[in-house]
């Protein structure tokens, strides 16, 4: 916190003046802080107290100017603040909360990445599972297929002794493989639902 003031020029030659033509007028003490002020080599400083005393002094014999025109080229002495040295036990301290810190975020964006990947595609087993799903699913195209063809064909032959007609015997056949298919399909989806559902 500012406690002094860098005079300049204006202030020293002023004082000068007022020192000189007021040798009875200016207080003793003040008279000597104002000396000690000047005789300083640069950069000179004046004390907020023998500011104070000046502007009073001012005030009281009507001087034609003020303390601020006195102070017009001068500025604050600002101290350098000191900062004390850190305790070497908290500087420790909070180097192994930022790495215990820093540790966790590390655990957190990487938990969901597999280790045991070899390569973007996975490892063989990841492969043999997806061979495994695939076959599974052609199997079952397959054999849903094959269900449907096998029951166009029985209804087509079956349909002769009924019919004398080929196109009345075609649609029965294309009616009883749409049935089957249907049928197929919905026995497929509820085994598929059984599948997805289980944890």
């Amino acid at each position: 916190m500012a406690s002094v003031f860098v005079v300049g020029d204006k202030f020293r030659h002023k004082v000068t003046e007022l020192i000189e033509k007021t040798d009875s007028c200016l207080p003793r003490r003040l008279r000597e802080e104002l000396e000690e002020t000047l005789e300083k080599p640069e950069p000179a400083t004046l004390s907020f107290s023998t500011a104070r005393k000046l502007k009073k002094h001012l005030q009281d014999t009507g001087h034609p100017f003020y303390l601020h025109e006195l102070l017009e080229d001068s500025s604050l002495h600002l101290p350098e603040v000191v900062k004390p040295p850190r305790n070497p036990e908290l500087v420790a301290r909070l180097e192994k909360i930022k790495a215990k810190l820093a540790n966790e975020e590390y655990n957190r964006m990487t938990r969901n990445v597999n280790t045991q990947e070899i390569s973007r595609s996975g490892t063989l087993a990841d492969f043999g599972l997806q061979v495994r799903s695939v076959k599974a699913v052609a199997v079952t195209i397959f054999n849903f297929l094959v269900t449907v063809v096998a029951a166009f064909a029985c209804s087509y032959i079956g349909s002769q002794y009924l019919f004398t007609d080929t196109a009345a015997r075609v649609i029965s056949a294309v009616i009883a493989a749409s049935v089957v298919g249907l049928a197929e399909l919905y026995v497929l989806v509820r085994t598929m639902e059984g599948e997805l559902g289980e944890p």
